[in-house]
């Protein structure tokens, strides 16, 4: 029997891809939104079953508050979180919301529908393999605390982390590629590659956890402005 469910991710296409894959699956969609000021609101106001919770950021404070609204309001909807390998503070953070399930975002459609059912039927909903994960990292913390600014800026190139610097600067695309001498379509196609590896859904979440982990501080320190950049660095040929 299909699960009248709710799906809800930071970025719309992506809710509604997977609302159309369970559609095709028999389950009874009935919304596909990105997150906003609203999104608890429309959830407790359609009363699904099962809602689909998508996240980029599940260590970020306050990213599963809209859990807490929707489990307070309505505790018989079950929320299924959908994101990235997590810290088990991330995996903690979700249940003590009231999330029923943790499921990896780039889980196949057969392994999210079985998160969806177990929700639906009062269990718990996460992969043992991500359960080990969590406990191995209990169980062996890391001799030094996570740096969590140092981790971030090991993740992006030298001209990734100008980029970065300029969008937190409050440049525009335009701006970016001027300022960069290069191609407004490979500025672009570098935004969206920092976005991807801080794993953030906006321009404004990038600079804001830039400026809380100290990364813009650790990246000025590197020099990278006005540096050379290696072939890795530029995905599209410039436009002088």
């Amino acid at each position: 029997m299909g699960v009248r469910l709710m799906v809800v991710d930071d970025h719309r296409l992506l809710a509604e891809a997977l609302a159309s894959a369970l559609k095709l699956r028999g389950h009874r969609v009935l919304a596909a939104a990105a997150p906003s000021a609203g999104a608890a609101e429309l959830v407790v106001s359609r009363a699904p079953e099962v809602c689909l919770l998508g996240t980029a950021a599940p260590a970020r404070p306050g990213v599963f508050d809209p859990v807490v609204r929707i489990k307070k309001e309505r505790p018989q909807v079950a929320v299924v979180v959908l994101g990235p390998v997590p810290s088990p503070r991330g995996i903690a953070a979700a249940f003590a919301a009231g999330a029923s399930g943790y499921v990896r975002n780039d889980e196949r459609i057969e392994g999210v529908e079985r998160a969806m059912m177990k929700a639906r039927a009062g269990e718990s909903a996460v992969s043992p393999k991500l359960l080990q994960q969590a406990f191995e990292e209990l169980l062996h913390p890391a001799a030094q605390p996570d740096d969590e600014g140092a981790r971030l800026l090991e993740l992006l190139t030298p001209r990734e982390v100008e980029v970065l610097m300029r969008v937190a600067d409050g440049e525009d695309t335009r701006l970016i590629a001027a300022g960069m001498d290069i191609a407004p379509s490979t500025a672009r196609t570098h935004v969206q590659r920092v976005l991807m590896k801080l794993e953030v859904g906006s321009r404004l979440e990038a600079a804001a956890l830039a400026a809380r982990t100290g990364l813009l501080e650790r990246a000025g320190g590197r020099g990278t402005l006005g540096g050379p950049t290696g072939p890795e660095d530029d995905p599209a040929p410039s436009t002088r």
